[in-house]
């Protein structure tokens, strides 16, 4: 065991996907011993798995165990963070064939039938929870469900809420779960407001609104080539200036939905501001990083610049998108490239109707 730990500590920085299969390759003999006869898994296996997956980017999770007899399954997962989910889906394409073990990227779904879990003596299962549809007449393409448990109360509803959350991961499977519902609710089961719906017909129900939305929506495309931008000048509450500049055409297309995904890119640029908006040498530095993701992310594509804005030592750059994984690996590499000179982070939401920009249009 000595020689194991020893062996370990003599690999190289995992700087890519392709270093992390090849650490994985050469040790995978002894992860798979130690998996397969239940021991120490944490300290011989899950903490030098972590800290490589660390080296390569943080937000990868994982889940270990034996598929079968013979064979050990590794799952990456990311824990329902859209930003990793493209990450870990590469990471696993790439894995190569290694005897003895399934790689799988994301947790699979197990559906409803045989599925149940139970946290702190509250049970989810087909037998305790029911759901029904909302119908939102303002906004016709939303997936808004209410989930009931007759056990609800507002002492427990977090610990309720997050026990349904995590059954619908296992039984929807972990994409399914966070890219479909657009909205979902909690309440006691005494209170529902519509007739409820056995659990295991959520699937069927997700597969027909999403196949709806698809048939209407799949292919449209906006060109932004011709569109109108406006300026918009506010304070903000602590008397700081704000200034952004959208696209006013955009923001009244009558086909938001088509573009469902909100990707926000956030630059901080402390210190080296005069009111909270950015010098000369920040300003150029900040157009150049926006010119690059324009260049990358094109409203042919299925990637629409809303706008940008610029405040409190912060510029935010708006995109919608007809998918989330181009963007976060867009983002991220700036984020990578330009960590030593800015402090970037970045979002990705779900926002069919585009909502977040209601504040800019006028009179709002």
């Amino acid at each position: 065991m000595n020689f194991f730990k020893k062996f370990l500590k003599k690999d190289n920085p995992i700087k890519s996907n392709a270093d992390f299969w090849n650490w994985f390759i050469k040790n995978e003999k002894s992860f798979f011993k130690v998996i397969k006869e239940q021991g120490d898994v944490n300290r011989l296996f899950f903490i030098d798995l972590s800290k490589k997956l660390n080296e390569l980017k943080s937000g990868y999770w994982f889940l270990a165990g034996m598929f079968d007899e013979d064979t050990a399954e590794l799952i990456l997962t990311a824990d329902g963070d859209l930003k990793n989910i493209a990450f870990v889906e590469d990471l696993v394409e790439e894995a190569p064939q290694i005897k003895g073990w399934k790689i799988t990227a994301l947790k699979q779904e197990s559906g409803f039938e045989n599925q149940g879990i139970e946290i702190d003596d509250y049970k989810f299962s087909k037998d305790t929870l029911r759901f029904y549809s909302n119908d939102l007449n303002n906004y016709p393409d939303e997936i808004d469900i209410t989930i009931t448990h007759k056990s609800l109360s507002e002492d427990n509803r977090i610990d309720i809420t997050n026990g349904i959350y995590l059954f619908l991961d296992n039984a929807l499977g972990e994409l399914n779960s966070v890219s479909i519902i657009d909205n979902l609710s909690v309440v006691n089961t005494s209170v529902a407001t519509s007739d409820l719906v056995p659990i295991e017909k959520l699937k069927d129900f997700l597969i027909w609104r999403e196949k709806e939305f698809i048939e209407k929506y799949d292919g449209l495309r906006h060109s932004t080539e011709k569109d109108s931008y406006s300026a918009f000048e506010a304070s903000m509450e602590s008397g700081l200036p704000l200034l952004a500049v959208v696209n006013t055409d955009l923001l009244q297309w009558d086909s938001k939905a088509s573009h469902p995904w909100v990707a926000v890119l956030e630059m901080e640029y402390t210190g080296l501001s005069n009111n909270g908006m950015p010098d000369e040498e920040t300003y150029n530095l900040l157009n150049i990083i926006e010119d690059e993701v324009l260049q990358e992310l094109k409203d042919s594509k299925g990637y629409l610049n809303i706008g940008r804005q610029t405040a409190d030592n912060t510029r935010e750059i708006y995109f919608a998108c007809t998918d989330f994984r181009k963007p976060s690996k867009v983002f991220y590499q700036i984020q990578t490239k330009y960590s030593g000179k800015l402090k970037v982070s970045f979002d990705i939401y779900k926002d069919k109707y585009w909502q977040s920009f209601d504040r800019f249009y006028r009179g709002k």
